[in-house]
């Protein structure tokens, strides 16, 4: 493809690009938890969690109210952020572990990620905490996770690490209170375990990169990826579980269609866990804010770009799913919270449809790297509506699920201002549609596929034309389907 689909953002009026002096860049923070899903912060008050920190950040900045992630899987998720393009480009199909290893999925190093142009461009890099994005190979890496019959823990070594400079690290582990770590220099064989919950090292380790970077003639760049509130819930100090011991679960369940009743399999799995999900949020809130804290004790706040986002959200029982993977609103819907008091006027966006994948281009370009954006990225730049304060609602956010092993088995889907829509092929052949109406049935409760062929096909060349435009080979799939399928 020769042009990047950001060039769609052509039709809104664009605001001038900053030409920013080298001593002026802005430094960036870039803050992501796993498995958190959009609803979950307390300023929306649709969910009881406790998280004083972000709310705070979501004041001082954009909170868009409305954004996903396409992708809503670890790995996948994360390769469509660092290089700004679809799974099928990417080659980040799947999670990276054993299973999929033979099929190559995992983050390609000749990708040019947003880190390797920020390096290139004179900053100071550095990443703490998950990565993901390397596939295990034998001899395995001796932790926990790699003893089964899928290994999912990998070392990132120098040469993969996207112009990260700095780095304590690791591929994947999930036991948040003794977790794991590489260091900059570390070989693979040489981790080193941590005895403290993972947040909170990570916000120790962001801390002391802050008041060693504090130059102001050179800007850094600085990933904190913590883990939490991935599965592992229980996983967390008692100081946060204590917090929700009162909590009402049934309370929270009464108005809830897809959360299965209680008895249940899935029922119980979401009432065995929600207190640790939110005790775990509340944690890594505490530790996102003594981060902030050290900016605004730094006097760095006011040129940093303080983003908080997750890769993904968590189904958790409802929809009878415990997990993420698929379409609905509690596995797609994220955060996304980007500040810079600077330039950036404080507002709450319930509009925009940002995904993820979307802060490749966006950042890149509100920092004043427009015209370095490879040609290969796809994803929206929605700088224009950060700088200009503009809203629209015309941007649509796809919706991918690939088998690795298959790639013409799968779903893709797009997600309007108003509903969800998705075709799954077995084979390459188109055996399932999917259409939800949010306004009328916001948990997503009835597939009206069938009853609305009119709007179906209207999404279904919808759909075409954008895997059609990002060269996806599902394209394929949909040209011989028709409406009348099971549902």
């Amino acid at each position: 493809m020769k042009k990047r689909l950001n060039i769609f953002l052509l039709a809104f009026p664009l605001c001038p690009v900053f030409q920013i002096q080298a001593q002026e860049k802005p430094n960036l923070v870039f803050i992501m938890a796993d498995q958190w899903r959009g609803n979950a912060l307390g300023c929306l008050g649709k969910e009881p969690v406790k998280t004083p920190c972000l709310d705070q950040l979501a004041r001082e900045g954009v909170n868009f109210t409305n954004a996903v992630s396409s992708y809503p899987v670890s790995s996948p998720a994360r390769g469509m952020l660092m290089t700004g393009m679809y799974p099928h480009k990417n080659k980040v199909t799947g999670n990276c572990n054993s299973a999929n290893a033979p099929y190559g999925v995992e983050l390609p190093q000749d990708a040019r990620c947003w880190s390797d142009i920020l390096k290139a461009n004179g900053y100071q890099t550095g990443y703490i905490g998950k990565w993901h994005l390397d596939a295990p190979h034998k001899p395995y890496v001796d932790t926990y996770n790699n003893q089964g019959a899928v290994a999912w823990n990998e070392w990132c070594p120098k040469e993969r690490r996207h112009g990260f400079d700095y780095w304590t690290a690791y591929g994947t582990y999930d036991y948040h209170l003794n977790p794991m770590y590489w260091d900059t220099d570390t070989p693979r064989d040489s981790f080193y375990y941590v005895n403290q919950w993972g947040p909170e090292y990570e916000a120790d380790k962001a801390i002391e990169y802050l008041n060693k970077h504090i130059d102001k003639t050179q800007p850094f760049a600085l990933v904190v990826s913590m883990n939490p509130p991935h599965t592992g819930y229980e996983l967390v100090p008692d100081q946060y579980k204590e917090m929700y011991k009162n909590l009402n679960v049934e309370t929270l369940c009464a108005n809830r269609p897809d959360i299965p009743a209680k008895g249940t399999e899935m029922g119980d799995y979401f009432r065995n866990n929600i207190r640790n999900y939110y005790a775990c949020m509340t944690g890594v809130d505490e530790n996102i804010g003594r981060i902030i804290n050290e900016l605004k004790r730094l006097g760095l706040f006011k040129n940093t770009i303080v983003v908080f986002t997750s890769d993904h959200g968590i189904c958790m029982g409802a929809h009878e799913q415990a997990g993420k993977d698929i379409f609905y609103e509690e596995s797609m819907r994220i955060p996304v919270l980007i500040s810079w008091p600077e330039k950036i006027k404080p507002k709450t966006d319930q509009t925009t449809m940002i995904a993820f994948a979307d802060l490749y281009p966006t950042l890149l370009s509100i920092m004043g790297f427009q015209q370095q954006i490879p040609e290969e990225v796809q994803t929206f730049n929605l700088a224009s509506i950060l700088l200009c304060g503009k809203e629209n609602n015309c941007i649509v956010q796809p919706y991918y699920y690939i088998q690795s092993s298959n790639p013409a088995t799968g779903y893709r889907g797009l997600r309007t201002a108003t509903h969800t829509f998705t075709i799954h092929a077995t084979d390459g052949k188109v055996d399932k549609i999917i259409l939800f109406d949010r306004r009328s049935d916001p948990y997503q409760m009835n597939n009206i596929a069938m009853q609305h062929p009119k709007l179906v096909n209207r999404l279904k060349s919808q759909l075409k034309t954008w895997l059609q435009k990002t060269e996806d080979p599902f394209f394929n799939y949909l040209c011989e389907s028709v409406v009348e399928i099971p549902t």
